[in-house]
C-alpha cells in the first residue's frame, strides 16, 4: 500500500497529525497496535492535561475542540508554587497576561476520544489498528514499514508518534538523552471539602512533590511524585485510608479528602531526541520530546510539533518540493528544539533543585521562591510562557 505519509502511533499527537495532513489533501496512514474500539472509546488513565491558548487554538483549528463536551473542560485561572510546609508561594495569575484564564484542563482520554472522531469524519486517513510492525526502512526513494500481516506500506515520508518510548526511535537508529528520575507519579482524582479558586498548586516537600490541578468545585486530580515502592503502597490501600493519608499529605489545605475513581501509576522519565528528523522521517510529539510534568507543557509541546511539521508539509506542496526535503525537515527540527530546549533543561534543573532535600537546595530554593514572589515582570514571564500567546508555531 502506497501513501503519502505513514504515522507510527495513534496517541494524541498522531492522530491530530493525521487530520492536519488529510486536511492538506495528503493520503495518510496510521499504524497502532491497539483495536479500533480503544481508539474510539479510550479508557480513563488519570492524567489530566493542561492546554495553554495556543493549544486550543490548534484543536479548534483541527476540528478536535467541538467534539470535547464543554462539561469536561475546566478553565484554569492561575498557579502557585510552594515548598515545604510555609504558607509563602510564588503565585502566578491570569490577571498578569490580561486573561481571564491561564488556560484549562482536560482529561487525555477526552482528547483521545476528541482526536479519534475528527479524524473518523474525514476521508484519506487510512488505520491500520492490531497492527505490529515487524521492520521500519528508508531509503532516498522512499520510507516504509512491513507489518507482521505481510502488509508492506510504503509513503514519502514516515512518522513517529509513538510515545517517549518510541520503538520506531529506535529502529531508524535515533539516540536520546533518557533522565530517569527515580520517581513515581501517582495520579487519581479526589473529592476535597474546601474550595480551590481555580488554582493550580505545585508544592515540594520533603520526599514528595504533591501538585493539585482543579477541576470542578470540590474535585481536583491530585498528582504524588514518590519512590516507586511508595506509589505502589497508596495505589493498594482500602480508598478510605487512601483519603485520610492524602488529607495529611495536604495537610488540611484542602479540608477532607476523598478518592474520586481509579488510582495510576507512571514512572517519570524525561526524554531529548538527539535528532527530530532523518532521511524520510520525522519525529512528532513526546517521540521527540517527553516532558517533566512539573511545567504541564508535554502535550502542548506535542501540539506545537505537529502543527510545525504539518506547516513545513504544507511548504513542500505550495512550492513544488518533496514532502520529505531535507533543508523543510532540518527546518522544522531548527523550530522546534528552539522552541523545547530551553524548557526541556530549565525543567531538568527545577526539578532537580526541588527534589534535593539537603539543606543548601531547601535553602536556596526557599531563597529563589520569596525573591521572584516579589519580582512582577519575573511572574508576567512566567504567566506568559504558561499561557503561551496564541500565535501559529509555524516554519518559515
Amino acid at each position: 500500500m502506497k501513501h503519502d505519509v505513514v504515522i507510527v502511533g495513534a496517541g494524541p499527537a498522531g492522530l491530530c497529525l493525521a487530520r492536519a495532513l488529510a486536511d492538506q489533501a495528503l493520503d495518510v496512514a496510521l499504524v497502532e497496535r491497539l483495536p479500533v474500539q480503544a481508539l474510539a472509546e479510550p479508557g480513563y488513565d488519570g492524567r489530566e492535561i493542561a492546554l495553554t491558548h495556543a493549544s486550543m487554538r490548534i484543536l479548534r483549528t483541527l476540528g478536535v475542540w467541538k467534539h470535547l463536551p464543554d462539561h469536561a473542560v475546566f478553565p484554569l485561572h492561575g498557579a502557585q508554587v510552594m515548598d515545604g510546609s510555609t504558607q509563602h508561594a510564588l503565585r502566578i495569575d491570569s490577571a498578569l497576561v490580561a486573561q481571564e484564564q491561564l488556560g484549562c484542563l482536560v482529561a487525555n482520554q477526552q482528547i483521545r476520544a476528541a482526536a479519534w472522531q475528527a479524524v473518523s469524519q474525514v476521508p484519506g486517513i487510512a488505520v491500520y489498528s492490531e497492527a505490529k510492525i515487524e521492520r521500519v526502512h528508508t531509503d532516498p526513494s522512499e520510507a516504509g514499514i512491513d507489518l507482521a500481516n505481510g502488509e508492506r506500506l510504503q509513503c514519502r515520508l514516515l512518522v513517529a508518534a509513538d510515545s517517549r518510548f518510541s520503538e520506531t526511535r529506535r529502529a531508524l537508529g535515533i539516540q536520546a538523552d533518557i533522565h530517569d528520575f527515580g520517581r513515581t507519579m501517582l495520579v487519581c482524582r479526589m473529592r476535597h471539602a474546601l474550595p480551590h479558586g481555580r488554582i493550580a498548586w505545585e508544592w515540594f516537600g520533603h520526599g514528595q512533590t504533591r501538585a493539585m490541578l482543579p477541576l470542578q468545585e470540590h474535585h481536583a486530580s491530585i498528582v504524588l511524585t514518590v519512590t516507586g515502592e511508595e506509589a505502589q503502597r497508596l495505589a493498594d490501600l482500602p480508598e478510605e485510608r487512601f483519603g485520610r493519608e492524602m488529607q495529611e499529605r495536604f495537610e488540611q489545605r484542602l479540608g477532607e479528602m476523598s478518592l474520586d475513581g481509579s488510582r495510576h501509576l507512571y514512572p517519570l522519565v524525561g526524554v531529548y531526541a538527539r535528532r527530530f528528523v532523518g532521511r524520510r522521517f520525522a519525529l512528532v510529539g513526546d517521540a521527540a520530546v517527553g516532558m517533566h510534568p512539573v511545567t504541564a507543557h508535554g502535550f502542548n509541546f506535542g501540539l506545537a510539533s505537529v502543527e510545525r511539521l504539518a506547516s513545513a508539509i504544507g511548504t513542500a506542496q505550495r512550492q513544488g518540493k518533496d514532502l520529505a526535503d531535507d533543508a523543510l525537515l532540518a527546518r522544522y527540527q531548527r523550530q522546534h528544539r528552539l522552541g523545547t530546549l530551553p524548557l526541556y533543561l530549565a525543567t531538568r534543573a527545577v526539578a532537580g533543585l526541588y527534589t534535593d532535600d539537603r539543606p543548601p537546595a531547601r535553602w536556596l530554593r526557599t531563597l529563589a521562591l520569596r525573591a521572584a514572589s516579589r519580582v512582577t515582570p519575573f511572574r508576567r514571564a512566567l504567566a506568559e510562557k504558561l499561557v503561551d500567546d496564541g500565535h501559529p508555531h509555524r516554519v518559515s
